[in-house]
């Protein structure tokens, strides 16, 4: 008998199930898709089912909630900043930091961070901060340290300048100004930052 084009395949050609690694991976994906789309008050655990292709019950044997789950996501799909370029002056260095940690944010992991950020609660944030702190405030906190460290022995910094209150200042206002402000970090804001904040804690008395 003729076969017709509307035949269904052999059961041999279907895709194959995905498993282990692979569909978790799928999840993680797709809660990051989905948060950076309709935001944490959006995003349901029926909804990363459907964009992973996959089953709730899937989602649910891995992931107990959607905090356990996006904290997860968050953390393996955090793009991150590993090193920062010497440009010769600390005001370049720090541009070029500020820049990546720009670009980090505004990162489709970052989009999903920002919404979690600012759409959870207090109670739910709490459960984040270790993620915020680990893969954006730690590392972005080393490559100041190793940037100013290169401005005093340049002697373009002050020796006292490299504390932890000087350290925190570029990330804890990049956040502050991206919640509280909405902003979007444009070049003249980052400039404006590193020369009428940063470079005046750093400069050397007198100077």
């Amino acid at each position: 008998m003729a076969t017709s084009r509307w035949t269904a395949a052999p059961v041999g050609t279907a895709s194959p199930r995905r498993r282990g690694a692979v569909l978790e991976r799928a999840i993680l994906d797709a809660a990051l898709e989905q948060l950076s789309t309709v935001g944490w008050k959006g995003l349901t655990m029926e909804g990363i089912a459907a964009g992973a292709h996959t089953g709730k019950a899937a989602v649910y044997r891995r992931w107990p909630s959607k905090e356990d789950l996006v904290a997860d996501a968050l953390v393996s799909g955090l793009p991150r900043v590993e090193k920062v370029p010497d440009l010769g002056s600390v005001r370049e260095d720090l541009l070029a930091l500020c820049r990546q940690v720009r670009q980090i944010m505004y990162s489709q992991p970052g989009v999903a961070l920002r919404s979690v950020i600012h759409e959870c609660d207090e109670v739910q944030a709490e459960r984040f901060e270790g993620v915020i702190i680990g893969s954006v405030v730690e590392p972005t906190v080393k490559l100041l340290r190793e940037v100013i460290t290169r401005g005093i022995e340049r002697g373009e910094v002050r020796a006292d300048a490299a504390n932890g209150y000087v350290f925190d200042a570029v990330p804890a206002m990049m956040m502050y100004r991206s919640k509280m402000c909405a902003s979007e970090w444009p070049e003249q804001e980052l400039e404006e930052m590193i020369d009428l904040l940063m470079l005046p804690l750093l400069r050397p008395y007198g100077a």
